[in-house]
């Protein structure tokens, strides 16, 4: 059976460091357009964006790209992607791929491999991916989120402290760790099926989320399994600031 699923991708208009963000072009387009494009790559059988500005909407139709307006209180890119899956009717079992509306670079071959992550077990509701982590200084970067999985790939814990602590190789300044096991940084692109959507909407916040500052914690924390499957590298950074903005213009102008 030829694997089927959703991307639905939020899009803010509103940003701290770059407002309009998705709207700012890139290689002579806007970010959104790029963003669609790797979808697109990833033959994605519905494409839409989420989002709650006009100016997004009107650019993503002409596009030829679906676009719905959402609510402008939800507090994360998941309960906005739950209103459309609510929104559009999607079945209990439709899988859905968040891919955020800054990721102009990242790769369709990680698209699908998240959503086939997800289809390919019974039992998580949700999957991510992650990468080894090769420079062990990102090992003890708080910025770097890691992950230790047990032996069925599900996630123990998300954390931005280097787990798992290798007593007697790491000192608070840092370390080399022994080798016996890989290091795992967390790569946020998330596949869910409806059904664990509406759970999760259901859901309080948790201590434990507030305190490493990562949303993913509430899935651990009400108990469920997050599925992860580990990929060849960390994919390009997104656009966060205006240096990434020239960053991302000189990788993508190189390839048209």
């Amino acid at each position: 059976m030829s694997l089927r699923f959703k991307v639905v991708i939020p899009a803010r208009y509103a940003s701290t460091r770059l407002p309009g963000k998705p709207l700012l072009k890139i290689a002579g387009k806007p970010m959104i357009a790029h963003v669609c494009d790797r979808a697109q790559e990833a033959d994605a059988e519905e494409i839409i964006v989420a989002t709650d500005d006009e100016r997004i909407l009107q650019t993503v139709n002409d596009l030829g790209i679906k676009a719905i307006m959402t609510s402008p209180d939800h507090q994360s890119g998941t309960e906005r992607i739950a209103e459309i899956a609510r929104l559009c009717g999607w079945s209990h079992d439709e899988i859905i791929v968040n891919l955020q509306g800054d990721e102009p670079l990242i790769p369709p071959a990680y698209i699908r491999e998240v959503a086939s992550a997800l289809a390919g077990q019974q039992q998580a509701g949700i999957a991510t991916l992650a990468a080894e982590i090769i420079d062990n200084e990102e090992i003890f970067n708080p910025n770097a989120v890691k992950v230790v999985v047990n032996k069925a790939g599900l996630a123990l814990y998300f954390s931005r402290a280097p787990i798992p602590w290798e007593r007697g190789h790491f000192t608070h300044a840092g370390g080399t760790p022994s080798g016996k096991m890989p290091y795992l940084r967390h790569i946020g692109m998330y596949a869910y099926m409806v059904d664990f959507l509406n759970r999760y909407c259901q859901w309080e916040a948790s201590s434990l989320e507030s305190v490493e500052s990562l949303e993913q914690l509430r899935i651990l924390w009400h108990g469920e399994s997050v599925q992860v499957k580990v990929v060849a590298q960390t994919p390009a950074a997104g656009v966060d600031t205006p240096e990434d903005l020239i960053r991302v213009e000189q990788i993508l102008s190189a390839y048209r």
